[in-house]
């Protein structure tokens, strides 16, 4: 084979194989969302809180000698022209006893608009061992024109978090799960939406 015909068979293959490489980086963009998510629920890494039920916490007995501050916090996505805030900011809370707190949600839009709320914890290492028995975040928010709704949250902080630990920070971001509705309230078409749907697709399957 000549110089030149070993050049452009060199050459093909490093097209070829830099189209392979576009391709996995292409496929891999899709699937680090998802895996992600299992890693997050399994492990606790970045910040995604536990659920429970009231039955596995009346089992734990409260450390009264014990008390962390915990802070709440909420913000939407730039899709959702919704008005979220916590009606307590911070809570004093001893670990193994359960407590309720509420945020406060209005649409106050002229349109019904449909939410979910995605919950975060901080510092990331106590994200296991903050259970939450009853969350907004649970489900779907759907709020008509000019609504306004209380959502509880009852949580517990378990007896094994670290006992180093003295503040968590419990935070929910809240997105439109329509994206023709998100990106008319100003949402880039690249942004993430939890459980978001296609308007016209959804409307015609009913």
């Amino acid at each position: 084979m000549s110089e030149r015909a070993k050049a452009a068979d060199g050459t093909r293959k490093t097209v070829r194989n830099l189209v392979i490489v576009v391709v996995a980086m292409f496929g891999f963009g899709y699937l680090m969302a998802p895996l992600y998510d299992v890693l997050c629920k399994a492990t606790g890494i970045g910040g995604r809180t536990g659920r429970t039920d009231a039955q596995a916490v009346g089992t734990e007995a409260v450390d009264s000698a014990r008390t962390i501050t915990v802070e709440f916090t909420g913000n939407t996505n730039s899709g959702l022209p919704w008005e979220f805030r916590p009606l307590v900011k911070k809570l004093e809370v001893h670990p193994g006893q359960v407590y309720e707190v509420k945020y406060l949600v209005r649409n106050p839009t002229d349109e019904t608009i449909t939410a979910q709320a995605v919950p975060s914890v901080t510092p990331f290492v106590t994200a296991t061992h903050f259970k939450k028995l009853e969350c907004f975040c649970f489900t779907q928010q759907t709020l008509k024109a000019g609504e306004s709704r209380e959502m509880p949250v009852r949580f517990v902080v378990d007896a094994g978090v670290d006992r180093e630990v003295r503040t968590i920070t419990l935070s929910y971001a809240f997105f439109n799960t329509d994206k023709a509705s998100a990106q008319r309230y100003g949402a880039a078409p690249q942004d993430p939406i939890p459980g978001a749907h296609d308007h016209h697709a959804h409307a015609a399957g009913g």
